[in-house]
């Protein structure tokens, strides 16, 4: 898997992840829903996806 989808498949997990914890247990969860959504906007204009240095720090690399 590319690190590019490996970051599409986190991005979407945890936004799936917090919408579900949202409806289940507590509002306050789409909090995360948010910063996912800022993450990703943030690493749009700048190029600088943190969730890039962990994985290639957990040894996923570019395929």
């Amino acid at each position: 898997m590319s690190l590019d989808r490996a970051v599409l498949l986190i991005a979407g997990t945890m936004t799936l992840l917090s919408a579900l914890l949202a409806g289940l247990l507590s509002p306050w969860w789409l909090l995360l829903t948010a910063f996912v959504g800022l993450n990703l906007m943030q690493s749009s204009i700048t190029g600088f996806c943190p969730a890039t240095v962990v994985l290639r720090r957990l040894g996923q690399h570019r395929d």
